[in-house]
């Protein structure tokens, strides 16, 4: 009876505790904490990031090219 709490009407379970939470972030994806820097894809220009502001939405001093999220 238990299991009938647990399954779906497709008879696959719920899939509990399978990871397919979205998590905290981390390491360089975006959307990965306050800390880091930004950096320039053409020429390499390395600024930190500011809390609040994509990488992406911000523009290289040096070159004018989009910065990315190292």
């Amino acid at each position: 009876m238990a299991n009938r709490l647990f399954r779906s009407r497709s008879g696959q379970g719920r899939g509990l505790n399978q990871g397919q939470g979205r998590g905290l972030g981390g390491g360089n994806k975006p959307g990965s904490g306050p800390t880091g820097s930004c950096v320039c894809p053409k020429c390499g220009h390395k600024m930190t990031h500011q809390v609040g502001t994509p990488c992406f939405s911000m523009v290289c001093p040096k070159c004018g090219a989009k910065m990315a999220r190292e």
